[in-house]
């Protein structure tokens, strides 16, 4: 009888679905980049030039749907059920917008997975439409600045950028 072979407890990496529309909203996103780092990470947005942002990682691409644009909105949730349905992630993180808000929404309702909202830096005076509706599907919902915290939600745990 040879050796046994001891066998650690194998660390299993969390999947995370991190998403956000482009410009600012996807700026934080990436700045986040760094707390996922044990984590199996999959990242969404709208436009394909961030995947320069994210080398070696799983980018998907969704149309940049917003609530003014009725006709790309059932585009929009088929393409990020489809998303979900893949790559079923246990955590959903979003800096915004619209089409953070509508997988936050199925993550939520449909995939049962744990969410955390992050309204944008932008808003500085009151929470974002986005960031207000996202409320009954977030488990965590932030904001970055500390006078729009309260009691009730949306917590303060600091600011991205």
């Amino acid at each position: 009888m040879g050796p046994e072979k001891v066998m650690g407890p194998e660390k299993v990496r969390r999947k995370i679905l991190a998403i956000s529309s482009g410009g600012g909203h996807w700026v934080q996103l990436c700045r986040l980049r760094a707390a996922f780092c044990d984590c199996d990470v999959v990242y969404a947005s709208v436009d394909p030039i961030y995947a320069e942002d994210v080398p070696g990682q799983r980018l998907y691409i969704v149309c940049n749907a917003t609530r003014r644009d009725k006709f790309a909105l059932p585009v929009l949730v088929a393409q990020l059920f489809l998303i979900l349905l893949r790559e079923r992630p246990e955590v959903v993180v979003t800096t915004g917008a619209a089409p953070a808000l509508i997988a936050l929404a199925l993550a939520k309702l449909v995939f049962r997975s744990r969410t955390i909202w992050i309204d944008s830096i932008a808003n500085c005076e009151h929470l974002s439409t986005s960031g207000a509706l996202a409320r009954k599907f977030s488990d965590a919902w932030l904001t970055q600045w500390p006078q729009l915290a309260r009691t009730d939600g949306p917590e303060y745990w600091g600011a991205v950028l």
